[in-house]
């Protein structure tokens, strides 16, 4: 994994989109050059090296780059989504190679998302999308014959189920940590 050996460390978000006790998982299109075909959470991409996106007070730069590749990957319409919506609940620091030379390396922010979103997938971003309950998504996991991103098993085996279980409270998950996750 030659990107991510040469301490290419990067910021990263995940999203987590739920409605009425599901949440929205994607299925990655084919033509993503890290772990295509693999099934993960709602949205997660990289903001972009501009002053809109790197913005820290509040996270609102990593908020900003989510509407936009929100909108990019899963055709929400950026107006439909308030920056104030999103739930920002902790960070993690993974490692994750996929091949030889491709894999992730990234401080990864986590971001919730409560919110009926009108979705018009890019395919070219977005094979397939289920939004699933709690149970149906740990069957996935069990199951070993669905293609998991890492990011996303690492996130459920440590911290997603306590979290979906405290949907109603999620201050109580905050913080400013960076959580190390290992792959199990």
């Amino acid at each position: 994994m030659q990107n991510a050996d040469t301490g290419m460390l990067h910021r990263a978000f995940s999203v987590f989109i739920f409605h009425e006790g599901k949440l929205l998982l994607q299925q990655r299109a084919d033509a993503k050059i890290t772990f295509p075909g693999y099934w993960s959470n709602s949205c997660c991409s990289h903001p972009l090296y501009i002053d809109e996106e790197r913005e820290t007070r509040d996270q609102i730069g990593i908020k900003r780059a989510a509407i936009r590749k929100m909108h990019q990957e899963l055709g929400v319409p950026p107006d439909t989504i308030n920056i104030n919506d999103f739930t920002y609940i902790t960070r993690i620091y993974y490692q994750a190679p996929y091949d030889d030379l491709w894999g992730e390396h990234e401080v990864d922010y986590i971001l919730f998302l409560f919110q009926d979103v009108e979705l018009n997938i890019n395919p070219n971003e977005v094979k397939d999308y289920n939004w699933v309950t709690k149970q149906e998504l740990q069957q996935i996991l069990e199951s070993g014959e669905i293609l998991v991103t890492p990011w996303l098993r690492m996130l459920c085996n440590k911290f997603l189920n306590q979290w979906w279980d405290g949907l109603d409270d999620l201050d109580q998950f905050k913080d400013n940590n960076i959580h190390t996750m290992v792959e199990e």
